[in-house]
């Protein structure tokens, strides 16, 4: 979920040090740092703050116009999104090399943009390569700065004259809430349209239509609770006649593609049959991919009459939680509302529950208060395997969405699943964190990040 922030993107041709910066900027003047990972070829995205200011800042791929490499057109296409939603733009050179052509074509390709751009000339460690900048003002781009991204040198000054010519933004403009995405997935026939049918029928919500990415889906957006919803449908998905497969391929085909597109799957169980295996199979698929999760246990009515207080815990819905937890123990995190559509009994609880599940899908955790957690865990219980001891040096959290946190030890093949699992518990004795998955990523402490 990204913040109406300022965007500065970092472009140059391969190797003039464009991920040096992007670290130094999001490692020295960070207050919540969001990675988006990936290979060569994709943008690399990241908060970072300067003088009380805070910004996106996006590292892109070495462009090369003249490679005919297709990752080399992937890393072009990349840049040019980039550049399409940036606010400041840091084209980065290398001293040591001086003009490159391809430093040429990229000052061609910029030139007339309207967007600031300033010239950022890497690799100046010490003020003897200052005189070598100058040549860089060929580029006619305007000036130039001179700076070091290992050393930080002059990398103050540049964040100066970026952050002062930010678009200016009016505090008191009221800003406008992201919507939560909810896919609803379940098997056929326990309920997913009447639940949607339900939704929309509340009259304190302001509900409209809106075609969804399949042809067959139709996207529902609400407001409740001054949040907007964006409901992910895929009962108006039918099997085609003539076309292979099973209903189960079909079931878990519309399954996977929803929940691609949410932020929150609400998973559907008819109460009156209990829990199947394909309703396993659906919740694990939001599982596998990450996603924030809540279990809406429908036709609850059949079991037990519609009451005044939804959130009461019955005997019966504490047998239906423990079965779904014993048979998913990999989502024990996941909030269970019981509901009925038909009677439009046990909806609030649900959209109260997906509120809080992305809540805690965006969660960020300091690395000072994570290393404290994690150190605090390991002495309360050490973990040896074959007489060597696990050693865990430094914790933090390399990205949201869900919350993912790299433990950086000492041999990554000492840290067992279960002890990975005991790590995960004292996360969540702490911060219990509904609805959300939470990962861990270890690393060696002997290979540092670029």
């Amino acid at each position: 979920m990204r913040s109406n922030l300022p965007v500065v993107v970092i472009v140059g041709r391969p190797n003039v040090g464009k991920s040096t910066l992007f670290n130094r900027l999001i490692k020295k003047r960070v207050a919540v740092v969001e990675d988006t990972p990936g290979i060569t070829r994709d943008r690399l995205y990241a908060e970072a703050e300067w003088n009380g200011k805070r910004y996106t800042v996006v590292d892109t791929g070495g462009i090369v116009f003249q490679e005919s490499d297709p990752l080399a057109e992937q890393i072009r296409v990349q840049a040019e999104v980039a550049l399409a939603e940036a606010d400041a733009i840091l084209f980065m050179a290398d001293v040591t090399n001086g003009v490159n052509p391809d430093d040429r074509d990229l000052a061609n390709r910029l030139r007339g943009i309207k967007t600031p751009v300033y010239i950022v000339v890497n690799k100046a460690d010490h003020p003897g390569r200052d005189s070598n900048v100058n040549e860089f003002y060929v580029l006619g781009l305007g000036e130039v700065w001179s700076v070091s991204g290992l050393h930080g040198r002059g990398v103050a000054d540049l964040l100066d004259a970026v952050v002062a010519d930010f678009p200016k933004v009016d505090p008191d403009a009221p800003t406008e809430r992201e919507e939560i995405r909810v896919a609803i997935v379940g098997r056929p026939n326990v309920g997913k349209s009447s639940m949607i049918n339900a939704f929309t029928g509340e009259q304190r919500m302001i509900v409209s239509d809106i075609a969804g990415t399949t042809r067959d889906a139709i996207d529902t957006v609400l407001e409740y609770k001054g949040e907007k919803f964006r409901l992910i449908d895929t009962a108006g998905i039918r099997r085609r006649g003539k076309i292979q497969g099973t209903v189960e391929y079909y079931m878990v085909n519309r399954a996977e593609k929803a929940i691609a597109r949410c932020d929150c799957a609400l998973v559907v169980i008819d109460g009156n049959e209990g829990l199947t295996d394909g309703d396993k199979r659906i919740a694990k698929i939001a599982y596998d991919a990450g996603k924030a999760c809540v279990f809406a246990v429908n036709k609850w009515d059949t079991k037990e009459p519609p009451d005044g207080e939804p959130r009461r815990k019955t005997p019966l819905k504490k047998d239906m939680a423990k079965i779904i937890h014993d048979n998913l123990p990999e989502l024990e995190y996941a909030k269970i509302a019981f509901t009925s559509a038909k009677e439009s009994a046990g909806l609030e609880p649900v959209l109260d529950a997906a509120i809080q599940a992305v809540e805690n899908y965006s969660f960020r955790l300091s690395t000072g208060q994570l290393n404290r957690l994690i150190q605090d865990a390991c002495f309360s219980r050490p973990y040896t395997s074959k007489g060597r001891a696990l050693k865990i040096y430094y914790s933090t959290q390399v990205t949201a969405r869900p919350p993912t946190f790299a433990l950086f030890c000492n041999d990554p093949d000492l840290l067992h699943f279960s002890y990975e699992r005991y790590l995960i518990n004292k996360i969540r004795e702490k911060y219990p964190l509904e609805g959300t998955p939470i990962k861990i990523k270890v690393r060696s402490s002997h290979k540092k990040p670029e």
